[in-house]
């Protein structure tokens, strides 16, 4: 039995603003965009990565009014997930994910414990780390 990761999912505040760092910035592709109930999601993929997406979707999108709020304290907070992704050039991604205006968290840096790596906000405030491959 093999099991694999398909979605993950991102909350953010403003779907089209997340477009804006997650495509653009990063250069993940559109597979999906639905408008359903209100709400929006907007699915993104990697051509070196077909079979993983990520899913951008609001707090409330899909959840009870209260579980919506909860959630949107903790992403105005700064204390959901953080998301680390691989790059083959980070040093050229990091210059491309600051020209676009993100908050630079770290620059590229050795850790202590092995990679290279560095790190932005989106502009949700979710904590995007940038690993070199």
């Amino acid at each position: 039995m093999t099991i694999s990761l398909q979605y993950a999912g991102i909350t953010v505040t403003d779907v089209d603003e997340a477009l804006g760092f997650y495509r653009d910035a990063l250069g993940f592709e559109v597979q999906n965009d639905v408008a359903n109930g209100g709400f929006r999601w907007v699915t993104l993929g990697s051509p070196g990565q077909p079979d993983l997406s990520i899913v951008l979707s609001e707090p409330h999108a899909g959840r009870s009014q209260a579980d919506g709020d909860a959630l949107e304290e903790l992403l105005v907070k700064g204390v959901l997930q953080t998301l680390v992704f691989r790059s083959d050039d980070l040093d050229a991604s990091f210059e491309k994910v600051r020209a676009s205006g993100a908050e630079v968290l770290q620059e590229p840096i050795k850790q202590p414990w092995g990679p290279r790596d560095c790190a932005f906000r989106d502009p949700s405030g979710n904590t995007v780390r940038i690993s070199e491959a």
